[in-house]
Parts: C-alpha cells; sequence; structure tokens
C-alpha cells in the first residue's frame, strides 16, 4: 500500500523556519521524483520543488528560490522541505507529490499539511 505522510507543518511568525518532512512506503522510493506543492486557500495548487529521484536535479518556484530547500534521503525513503525566511504568502497546505517517469499511474500523493505564517 503507497503512502506518503507529511509531518512539520504548524505556525510559525514571518521570518521564521520550518522543516517539512514526508515519510514514503510502498514503492520503490529511489526510482521516483519528488516534489512538494502547495495550495492556499482559494488558490489553485502550485509547484514549489523538485527533487530527481538521486538527488542531482533540483527545481523551485521562482518565489521560493533562495528560501525553500528540497532534499531527500533515500536510505529513510523521506523526502524534505526546508522553509527560511517565511512570509505570509506563504500560508498554504503543502503536499509531498510522488511521480515515475511523468506518468498519471504512478503518481501518489500525501494528505497534506498546513503552514501558516503570522504574527
Amino acid at each position: 500500500q503507497v503512502q506518503l505522510v507529511e509531518s512539520g507543518g504548524g505556525l510559525v511568525q514571518p521570518g521564521g523556519s520550518l522543516r517539512l518532512s514526508c515519510a514514503a512506503s510502498g514503492f520503490t522510493f529511489n526510482n521516483y521524483v519528488m516534489r512538494w506543492y502547495r495550495q492556499a486557500p482559494g488558490k489553485e495548487r502550485e509547484l514549489v520543488a523538485g527533487i530527481s529521484s538521486g538527488g542531482g536535479r533540483l527545481n523551485y518556484a521562482d518565489s521560493v528560490k533562495g528560501r525553500f530547500t528540497i532534499s531527500r534521503d533515500n536510505a529513510k525513503n523521506t523526502v524534505y522541505l526546508q522553509m527560511n525566511s517565511l512570509k505570509p504568502e506563504d500560508t498554504a497546505v503543502y503536499y509531498c507529490n510522488a511521480n515515475f517517469g511523468d506518468s498519471r499511474w504512478l503518481d501518489y500523493w500525501g494528505q497534506g499539511t498546513q503552514v501558516t505564517v503570522s504574527l
């Protein structure tokens, strides 16, 4: 059974930091591209960051470049998102995604974790 379980969300003040984790099981983690998406209220889901299966290629949304860092530990079947210098506009539900070869079928999602940036 495929599972992606996010953790690490919460309430943080502007300028603060959070580290999200996504623990994967039920598939061959090190064969999958891993991505973090987010969805704010009333907005469409957007790609935040992605990391290749081996970890050598990274990509980020322009809005988070220089502030967020995606990483993965294939030995622990876990992907991380380190978020620094958080802004109120980063408030959203953050979702972990696993995808193999841009397949529509080998595409898995976590349940999401809420991140709220507010005073």
